[in-house]
């Protein structure tokens, strides 16, 4: 850092083919620049400049120099706009994708506190039944369940979720508690349909082993906030995640089903696009939203 000025000084020369138009723009004598100079080269042992009546050349090592210096300068400069940018109020657009449920329940009011605080900033969330493509429908963040999207993204981890297995207990009472993943396969489970699919394939972990079971129901939904009513309604059971039925669990309105089994963990992260990394805008928000959502992992 200290030979910052230096290298200014030796840009400037370099630019204007000229010590005494340096010197002038620099408000110092033709003698001081090239005394400047002569300090400079004596210091890097090498010739930078050869001299002529009207103008200065770069020599090859001068060359050298004046690139890499011209480059250090403008990293240098553009650090220094990134840091002043993140201490200044956040402003402008930030457009957010995130699914129904979790965007209703959970995103939607930090966004609120978010605005409350930084009210230069306008927020537009858009909630969708899936994930949306952030580069082709041109969303700034996007929350994501599961494992992190590819590495054209950058990944934030917002909250650890687990998924449940849940039913009521006049339900349970009726049809019986299973007591293996296998049983599933005899009960009546509600099914989400999301993209003309149905997941009704369930794998369930304990320890080192792993079952698979396939599983059917007499109601199935796209909307995972019917489906939660339904098993609330004693209809059956039904897979959610933790955060979706931690209240009902601790009324007593639902009960977990194989809480000794493991179902894959859907994750909670916000990706936003290699070209937002820079963004004071964004960082900021996916920082807060982390804050509120609690539980992060670094």
């Amino acid at each position: 850092m200290k030979d910052a000025p230096d290298l200014s000084f030796f840009c400037l020369v370099a630019r204007k083919r000229s010590l005494s138009l340096a010197a002038r723009e620099l408000a110092i004598t033709p003698s001081a620049a090239s005394k400047r100079l002569a300090q400079l080269e004596r210091r890097l042992g090498v010739q930078l400049l050869t001299r002529t009546t009207r103008r200065v050349n770069l020599t090859q090592q001068g060359e050298l120099y004046f690139e890499r210096a011209s480059r250090i300068l403008s990293e240098m400069a553009e650090l220094e706009r990134l840091v002043a940018a993140s201490r200044a109020a956040p402003k402008g657009l930030l457009r957010i994708n995130a699914t129904f449920t979790y965007g209703r329940v959970q995103v939607a009011p930090v966004v609120s506190e978010f605005i409350r605080r930084y009210p230069e900033v306008e927020v537009q969330l858009q909630l969708t039944d899936r994930a949306m493509n952030l580069s082709d429908e041109g969303y700034d963040i996007g929350i994501r369940f599961g494992e992190p999207p590819d590495t054209r993204m950058i990944a934030r981890s917002i909250a650890h979720n687990r998924r449940l297995l849940c039913a009521t207990s006049a339900y349970l009472k009726h049809a019986g508690t299973p007591r293996v993943p296998a049983d599933l396969a005899h009960h009546n489970c509600i099914v989400i349909r999301q993209d003309e699919i149905v997941y009704g394939t369930l794998r369930l972990a304990i320890g080192r082993r792993t079952e698979t079971v396939k599983v059917r129901g007499s109601l199935s939904t796209n909307d995972p906030e019917v489906a939660l009513a339904w098993a609330l309604d004693g209809h059956g059971i039904v897979v959610r995640s933790e955060w979706e039925v931690r209240k009902h669990l601790a009324t007593g309105h639902l009960r977990e089903v194989l809480p000794g089994y493991s179902l894959s963990p859907a994750n909670i992260f916000a990706v936003y696009p290699l070209r937002h990394r820079f963004s004071p805008t964004v960082r900021l928000f996916v920082d807060y939203l982390a804050s509120r959502l609690g539980n992060e992992t670094p």
